[in-house]
């Protein structure tokens, strides 16, 4: 049992105010972009400061920081070739400005990937596909979380019935989002599960049916065979559905992650991706790679395990956080 001292000791008011306060979202995105950035800010500061001019030497050291922080060859190659166009013609002259430039090329970079993501169709289905481990089910918890906050009626589809415990584990996140779930026993056929929830939203007017679906890896043939077929039977009940196929990206993966991205787009023609567990990585440089190679929206970037830690991409934001000052 816990108990209370008579005694109080004595407190600051406006420090208990300033403690209570909820942390802002920029504030989370900087602590929990902090192993990217002391992979890649850290040393690139370390490799800017007291240089006063630009060289060979100064790009080679650039070229290697990008790389090792899983920005990847062909996106690190472009970077490259846009700052010696700045420095050609003198919007970078020396060190500092050189820093400036990178920060406004990878600004360039993301930007175009701002896409938020907007339903109209009632109900609208969202279609969560990736690999195993990804944190596939506890985003859709979050997005779940993130729209009936927005006043969206929400409905739940368990149409992961491979994992064992994925069923109940989505249950118990639609009982604490208060939001209904559509699920069968385990084994059932995934394409009739998402089904028989797209009916029920429809006779129900919902919103928004999330749909769940097995982890699975990019280079099982006859698993992403059974994603295409879920999207056909969807198509019987709306022939626009599914209106998003968003792919999770566990961040951590790093440059396996791109590949199982093109992949994933190749079978399934993506909408959009969301990256989670940035907080956990020095690898969130990959953000650049996807969105370079891509071009597909960056829908969501997650970093940390509560309800409210996955929200809406927004590119000064990231590049905001992964420069700022510890």
């Amino acid at each position: 049992m816990f108990g209370f001292s008579k005694k109080k000791a004595p407190t600051n008011n406006n420090a208990t105010q300033e403690d209570a306060k909820p942390q802002s979202w920029l504030g989370k995105l900087k602590q929990g972009l902090s192993k990217t950035r002391q992979q890649l800010n850290s040393r690139l500061t370390s490799l800017f400061t007291g240089k006063q001019s630009i060289d060979d030497t100064l790009l080679e050291e650039l070229e290697t920081i990008l790389i090792t922080s899983d920005v990847g060859l062909d996106t690190t190659a472009s970077i490259l070739e846009d700052l010696k166009k700045r420095v050609t013609r003198q919007e970078a002259s020396d060190a500092d400005s050189l820093q400036r430039a990178l920060k406004e090329s990878l600004l360039s970079i993301l930007k175009p990937c701002e896409q938020a993501l907007n339903f109209s169709a009632k109900p609208s289905v969202l279609l969560m596909v990736g690999v195993n481990g990804a944190g596939k089910t506890t985003s859709i918890a979050k997005l779940a979380h993130h729209y009936t906050q927005q006043g969206l009626r929400v409905l739940l589809a368990a149409g992961d019935t491979f994992r064992a415990g994925a069923i109940d584990q989505l249950k118990i996140w639609g009982e604490r989002n208060n939001v209904p779930v559509i699920a069968q026993q385990e084994g059932s056929d995934s394409a009739a599960v998402i089904f028989d929830a797209i009916q029920s939203a429809q006779a129900k007017q919902l919103d928004l049916v999330i749909a769940d679906t097995a982890g699975r890896l990019h280079t099982q043939t006859h698993l992403m065979n059974e994603l295409e077929k879920i999207k056909r039977v969807m198509s019987k009940l709306d022939p626009d559905a599914p209106h998003e196929t968003l792919l999770i990206i566990d961040a951590s993966n790093g440059q396996n992650a791109l590949r199982q991205a093109e992949l994933f787009h190749e079978t399934l023609g993506l909408t959009g991706v969301a990256l989670t567990k940035l907080d956990g990585t020095a690898k969130g440089g990959i953000i650049f790679a996807i969105a370079s190679k891509l071009g597909l929206p960056i829908r969501f970037i997650g970093v940390g395990e509560q309800i409210d830690d996955l929200k809406p991409f927004v590119a000064e934001d990231f590049i905001d956080a992964l420069f700022a000052q510890d």
